[in-house]
């Protein structure tokens, strides 16, 4: 009986739930049926309908790859069998649209005519002869080549020298479609790459994004700012960036939204950044660096009257006024009023000039007015100066030695400045100084102190006495490997009292055996002394190679001197001036008879051992009886 009566319970369960089971799939059907009428009469059912056979349609006429072809087919396979209002449709059919949407196979035919191309350079840009010569000789192979791999160039310079505006150049002497993709604080390797498409929002990266919005497969695609990108834990982007810029990989570029191999092999990609250290050593690996140094004071004058003042009259409205706008003018804007390696403030200044004359006009029109703008005229318009050039002393000076740096602002007359107390060997170096210039001034400190017979000075001086280092405008950060000579010549200026001449600035590194090392920078470091009236630069001569690149009218100008050791620049600075000095050994080390390294290091060991012999006798002499 009680078997009997369970078999019965089991069979009421399952009555119960096939029951509930039917009036649940009667009542989805239902709803089903309800939500199809619903939208037969919306007429949604038809318009998804017509809207799958466009997309079968535009899958058959566009030109891709085949691996596009059939991956687009199996993705439209799936959204026939999909709900059209589901959010996996929405996916489906953004995704076929990005992959449509794409120009795999549009490109624009590339303008061959080397000559109108250099036209067009020269018309946009003054001077940046080595960034222009690159671009013709690119064209000149294209049009020898039948397909050349897209080269990655990256324009290195200061802010203001013309890279970006360069880059669209490019684009219009090629005939090219132009994109411009800003790189500045990009942390997300997602933003090159893309996102997977399992995330919601998902979207292809900016490199594709860009490919898309320009509709053509081979632009000018400049990367801005690619020295400024930093990682966090979203990933490298400068690592992602490896596969764009890569020659031997970018022919198959995968982004992770599309997940399809894509040719950007004919891309012509166009890099910029401000300094070539903070890009890393793999990705600067597959650049061809460009290097924009600043321009110099003639170069700025001339791209001011031919470029910047018409542009600057157009846009403020003055196209019909008489302004004489004199290279008087110009140059107290470059020097006193700007201070950087490209025109960008200068461009600034000459506007404010321009609105004020501007201003005048308006308030008094007159027929015929005319505005002469010279030096005078821009310091009443534009108060007093703002900015001061660094200049040559007026007088020879003892512990002063006219240095030459490299700045973000281009070169600049660095004065490094030696006082000599009473003191106990101590070295302070001031100057907001880094520790690259740090371990220079230490390199020098020493190498003087192995000198020191040489120069007539006792091997332990530095026992005795304090040496102060300065570098003026302490407000301003200084660094770099190119100080060494300016301060072991500061130094031996300020122990042995010789002035050094006024009218010589020099630049480069020493080692502790007194060579002198090769320096960067060489062009901008001289353009400095030009501006500051420096008749004589003494620089490596490892360093003679770079002077192909300084102007001509600053070559006549300046004297150079090739130093290979720390004794021919104290030659070339102090020995004019030293003839008379009352230090024999300093007299015959600067007329060339010193002894040498061999002979220096014995003549300090018998200095060591004459003055323990002293010290011995002065002890003994002490504790003599007394009488």
């Amino acid at each position: 009986m009680q078997n009997e009566i369970e078999i019965l319970q089991v069979e009421k369960k399952i009555r119960t739930r096939v029951k509930k089971q039917m009036e649940k799939n009667q009542k989805e059907y239902y709803l089903n049926e309800q939500m199809q009428a619903i939208q037969k009469e919306l007429g949604s059912q038809d318009e998804f309908k017509n809207e799958i056979a466009e997309l079968e349609e535009r899958i058959r006429r566009k030109k891709m790859s085949k691996e596009a072809v059939e991956r687009l087919k199996k993705e439209l396979k799936k959204l026939k069998m999909m709900s059209p209002m589901s959010a996996e449709a929405t996916v489906v059919r953004n995704y076929i649209d990005v992959v449509l949407a794409l120009p795999w196979f549009d490109r624009t035919e590339d303008k061959l005519d080397v000559e109108e191309a250099e036209r067009i350079l020269d018309e946009d840009h003054y001077g940046l002869e080595k960034p222009k010569q690159r671009i013709i000789e690119y064209l000149a192979v294209q049009k020898l080549v039948k397909k050349i791999r897209g080269p990655i160039l990256c324009l290195v310079g200061p802010p203001g020298v013309g890279k970006t505006s360069l880059a669209k150049s490019v684009a219009r002497a090629t005939g090219r479609k132009f994109v411009r993709m800003s790189l500045g604080g990009v942390r997300d390797e997602a933003e090159i790459r893309g996102h997977r498409r399992t995330y919601i929002g998902a979207m292809p990266g900016k490199i594709i994004h860009g490919i898309r919005k320009s509709g053509s497969s081979n632009p000018v695609f400049l990367l801005d700012e690619i020295d400024k990108m930093s990682m966090d834990f979203r990933g490298d982007p400068s690592a992602a960036m490896l596969e764009v810029l890569d020659p031997e990989q970018n022919f198959a570029f995968v982004d992770h939204f599309l997940d399809l191999d894509y040719d950007l092999s004919e891309v012509l990609f166009l890099c910029t950044a401000n300094s070539l250290h903070s890009i890393p050593i793999p990705l600067r690996d597959r650049m061809e660096i460009i290097e924009l140094t600043g321009y110099t004071d003639e170069d700025k004058l001339k791209i001011a009257k031919q470029y910047l003042i018409p542009k600057q009259t157009e846009q403020n409205g003055l196209e019909g006024v008489d302004i004489q706008f004199g290279d008087q003018a110009v140059k107290e804007l470059i020097h006193h009023y700007t201070k950087e390696a490209g025109v960008r403030s200068l461009e600034r200044e000459t506007a404010a000039v321009l609105r004020k004359i501007a201003r005048e006009h308006v308030k008094a029109p007159t027929k015929g007015q005319s505005f002469k703008v010279d030096g005078k005229y821009v310091q009443k318009l534009l108060g007093p100066r703002k900015y001061r050039f660094n200049r040559a002393e007026e007088t020879d000076a003892i512990g002063m030695v006219n240095g030459l740096a490299y700045t973000t602002f281009g070169g600049d007359l660095l004065p490094v400045e030696t006082t000599i107390t009473s003191g106990k060997g101590r070295v302070t170096l001031t100057g907001q100084l880094g520790d690259v210039i740090k371990e220079s001034a230490h390199a020098a400190v020493t190498y003087v102190r192995a000198r020191s017979l040489v120069l007539g000075l006792d091997p332990d001086f530095h026992e005795f006495v304090d040496f102060h280092i300065h570098f003026p405008e302490g407000a301003v950060p200084k660094d770099g490997p190119s100080a060494g000579v300016t301060i072991a010549t500061c130094l031996v200026s300020a122990l042995l009292r010789a002035p050094v001449r006024k009218d010589v600035a020099m630049t480069g590194e020493i080692n502790l055996r007194g060579k002198v090392l090769p320096i960067g920078g060489l062009k901008e470091k001289v353009l400095a002394a030009y501006r500051a009236e420096i008749t004589t630069v003494i620089c490596p001569r490892e360093n003679e190679k770079d002077l192909h690149d300084i102007p001509k009218n600053v070559l006549k100008a300046i004297e150079f001197k090739f130093a290979d050791t720390i004794d021919d620049v104290l030659r070339w600075a102090i020995a004019p001036l030293a003839e008379d000095h009352p230090n024999a050994a300093l007299r015959a080390f600067l007329g060339g008879t010193a002894p040498t390294e061999a002979d220096d290091w014995r003549s300090s060991r018998q200095w060591v051992r004459d003055r323990d012999l002293r010290e011995r006798a002065d002890r003994a002499r002490e504790n003599e009886p007394v009488h």
